[in-house]
């Protein structure tokens, strides 16, 4: 049943444009799909405002008037490969307007009448009709222009109810055909007949002269013939008379040689413009016809071929030879000295074709899925009328030999040589091309960068597509008529540039090996009006950023955007469309980057600058590193010596200038009574030869608080924020509390440098004893300032303080709380 179907597809053009074209004035709403559905009856539940209802391929056996009267605005119905065996038309009295019905592949061999006045189209082919299911109402349906009928035989009479009606199609399936009564079909009135016969039987050839006597378009599906060749009835040239077919498809032919002979003779002296063969298996004679009689029926029909006729074109496709064995150049000589404007042989398994004695006729030529090398129509010169060449899937190797096959076709436009072997070498010999030459398809071939040196120069369209081409080489190749290139699925890297093709219009790049394309390609081909650079393994990055802004830029010319434009690296990014992709400027531009970069720098450093200077952060230090220095002296010069012992109760800090309050009123008043307090004062106590800032680190580490004397003079002392910031130290590496202030006189916070922070923090959260003008609250604070400094020191130390008086005076010469 395969090549049945084929035939139906291809016979039912008209019957699916006609569906096709009343679907389009519907809305999908209106289309009821139920085929395929397992069904055993019509579906109770279809919308009533249902167009379009499709009923095939389902298990339907009967059919009732109630199934279909609510159905009044019905238009289409198809009940194909179902399992109805009667058919009373009645049952679609209520559709007025249906128009398209089809009930083929079905088991019909009886149907009862009715007008159905709308009809356009009614398919009863492949059932199980005995004679034309031909009824008198079928001539009453004005509208009809399809018609598909089954039979096993047919008569003159069958056709008498509708002679009278314009048809435009009628398919007739003939399966266990038995009976055909001569003249039969020519009583028809239509423009295209379709029969198609059982696969396994032998065809009718009156049926075929009858057919050709009958309509324009002729389709016979299934020509068999299996008796001998003498029983073959020749046909009788007084037919040619009546002939109206001018285009004849024979679809699965399977017949002796010389029965195709006798066939192709009459075709040719007919008024048949166009002869289509398919699926052509020829066989050789079975005994009656020896190769001496054979030659000379093809000669003659040679000769008839030559002369010319009608024929305009003739077609063979999918051709088997079986049994037979010949010089086929025989056969190869009457195909080139054919007097036709068309002539296609595809798939044929043809090795060569002769060059035409004279000049040819030809003006198509389409050789496609053959043998054929490059040996074909060297040095031909008389296919001067030739315009299209179609040689795709052959064994050609050579593109310099293709160049010279053309370079006597001088009205050749078109040529395609897809799917071969082609391959260029830069050693070949210069390529020769026909001047007329402006399309050339040279696809799925094995060429490389080097073709661009083997091209026709008035090129205008060119397919390349499916090759191994890397790049193209500026100054390579000079195509400055070209405005189509196909340049898919290569290898390529980049967009090419245009120097070389300067009127370039459309551009495919597709599928090759593009990261990020040149941005600039639009500037150097102005005239580009489309460029297909769609699935490519894009990199996303700042590069591609260009490229997306040329799309932006470009009008609508980047083919298939933005669905075919999709990041592949990074990884991340796969998937992403190139529309989704974003990247700041500052990310893509290295200039505004370093300069952004550099003036963040200088505004970081001037603000740690700034910060440091306001802070005094180069004072605290250089204080840190000293301090961390007196410690490690003191580690190596008394390794076994590092737990502090004290020798004072107070450090006192204070200004030069508030001195005669410290020894007038602050040593004699602590140092006095019993109990008396060991005071560190810088100038008694350090000692000489050590650094001024490692006496102040050890008068404070041996001292158990640390006295300091506030005043707007403390403020203005460097020394005595020295003395402040050890302290400090102290008092949170020790986690202890040996701070004490004494404010002698007011301190205003704006007086207070902003680098003496530990200063204001310090006067911000600690309690201080606060000096009184009035002599009767002295007592007092000197009574709260003994007792905060109050610890009992070891005897050695008191006992040594007054030794230690007179040796010290010499070590603070240079040291002064200015």
């Amino acid at each position: 049943m395969g090549p049945l179907t084929n035939i139906c597809v291809f016979a039912c053009v008209f019957t699916f444009t006609l569906w096709n074209n009343i679907q389009l004035t519907v809305e999908n709403e209106f289309i009821a799909n139920y085929s395929s559905s397992l069904l055993t009856n019509v579906p109770k539940n279809i919308p009533v405002h249902t167009h379009v209802l499709d009923l095939s391929h389902n298990r339907i056996s009967g059919l009732s008037i109630s199934e279909f009267i609510s159905l009044s605005d019905l238009q289409v119905l198809n009940l194909s490969h179902n399992l109805i065996t009667e058919l009373d038309f009645s049952v679609f009295i209520f559709n007025q307007d249906l128009e398209y019905l089809d009930l083929s592949h079905n088991n019909i061999f009886k149907v009862y009448c009715q007008t159905l006045a709308y009809l356009r189209h009614l398919d009863l082919s492949f059932n199980k009709f005995t004679v034309l299911p031909i009824c008198q109402e079928f001539g009453n349906m004005f509208h009809l222009e399809y018609l598909g009928l089954s039979a096993t035989m047919i008569r003159k009479s069958d056709f008498r109810y509708i002679i009278h009606l314009q048809l435009h199609t009628v398919f007739l399936t003939l399966e266990d055909f038995s009976l055909y009564e001569p003249q039969s079909l020519t009583v028809l009135n239509t423009r295209s007949l379709d029969i198609v016969f059982a696969a396994n039987q032998n065809f009718s050839f009156s049926l075929l002269y009858d057919g050709m006597s009958t309509s324009e378009i002729l389709k016979i599906v299934n020509l068999r013939y299996t008796l001998s060749y003498e029983d073959f009835p020749a046909p009788s040239l007084t037919l040619l008379k009546k002939i109206k077919t001018t285009a004849l498809l024979l679809d699965t032919v399977d017949l002796q040689w010389a029965i195709i002979l006798q066939i192709f003779l009459f075709v040719w002296y007919s008024p048949v413009e166009n002869l289509t063969v398919r699926n052509l298996t020829f066989r050789g004679p079975l005994g009656e016809l020896t190769e001496y009689e054979f030659l000379p029926l093809l000669s003659s029909l040679g000769q008839v071929i030559s002369l010319g006729g009608s024929m305009k074109a003739l077609t063979l496709e999918h051709v088997c030879n079986k049994l037979y064995y010949f010089n086929q150049e025989i056969l190869y000589r009457q195909f080139s000295e054919m007097n036709i404007a068309n002539l296609t042989i595809y798939d044929a398994y043809m090795p060569h074709m002769l060059c035409p004695n004279r000049t040819s006729s030809f003006q198509y030529l389409n050789f496609s899925h053959n043998a054929l090398t490059d040996e074909l129509f060297q040095n031909c010169g008389t296919l001067t009328d030739l315009k299209l060449l179609i040689l795709e899937r052959n064994k050609f190797k050579s593109l310099s030999k293709v160049s010279f096959m053309t370079s006597r076709m001088k009205s050749l436009k078109y040529l395609d040589m897809s799917n071969n072997l082609l391959s260029h070498d830069a050693a070949d010999v210069q390529c020769r091309w026909a001047e007329s030459l402006t399309e050339l398809d040279l696809s799925s071939n094995q060429l490389t960068d080097s073709v661009f040196e083997c091209l026709p120069v008035n090129i205008k369209k060119l397919d390349l597509h499916n090759n191994q081409i890397t790049s193209v080489a500026k100054g390579m190749a000079e195509l400055k008529s070209l405005k189509e290139l196909n340049l898919a699925s290569n290898r390529l890297a980049d967009l090419p540039g245009c120097s070389g093709f300067t009127s370039l219009e459309f551009l495919n790049i597709e599928m090759n090996l593009i990261l990020t394309p040149s941005a600039d390609f639009f500037q150097s081909c102005p005239r580009v009006r489309e460029l297909q650079a769609g699935h490519n393994p894009f990199k996303c990055s700042c590069e591609l950023q260009d490229f997306i802004r040329l799309e932006r830029q470009s009008g609508g010319k980047l083919f298939g955007w933005p669905a075919a434009y999709v990041c592949e690296y990074p990884e991340d990014l796969r998937g992403t469309q190139l529309k989704d992709f974003h990247l700041t400027e500052l990310a893509c531009n290295t200039t505004l980057l370093l300069v952004t970069a550099l003036l963040l720098t200088l505004v970081l450093v001037a603000v740690v600058a700034f910060v440091c200077i306001y802070l005094d952060v180069p004072w605290y230090v250089r204080m840190t590193w000293q301090w961390t220095q007196t410690k490690r002296r003191a580690w190596h010069n008394h390794p076994g010596e590092q737990e502090t012992v004290l020798q004072f109760h107070a450090f006192i800090s204070y200004s030069e200038r508030d001195s005669l309050w410290v020894k007038n009123e602050l040593i004699p008043n602590l140092e006095k009574g019993e109990g008396c307090v060991q005071l560190c004062q810088h100038e008694r106590n350090f000692i000489p030869g050590k650094s001024i800032v490692e006496n102040i680190i050890n008068c404070i580490e041996k001292s158990y608080k640390s006295i300091f004397v506030l005043s707007p003079n403390f403020v203005q002392s460097e020394w005595c924020h020295y003395e402040l910031y050890f302290a400090h130290h102290k008092l949170f590496s020790e986690n202890s509390n040996s701070l004490i202030l004494i404010l002698l006189e007011p301190i205003t916070p704006y007086i207070i440098p902003a680098r003496y922070h530990k200063l204001k923090a310090l006067m911000a959260k600690r309690t201080y004893l606060e000096w009184p003008k009035e002599r009767s609250k002295r007592a007092l604070f000197w009574a709260n300032l003994r007792a905060a400094i109050s610890i009992n020191l070891p005897i050695s130390f008191e006992a040594n303080e007054e030794q230690s008086d007179g040796t010290s005076s010499s070590s603070v010469s240079q040291y002064v709380n200015n």
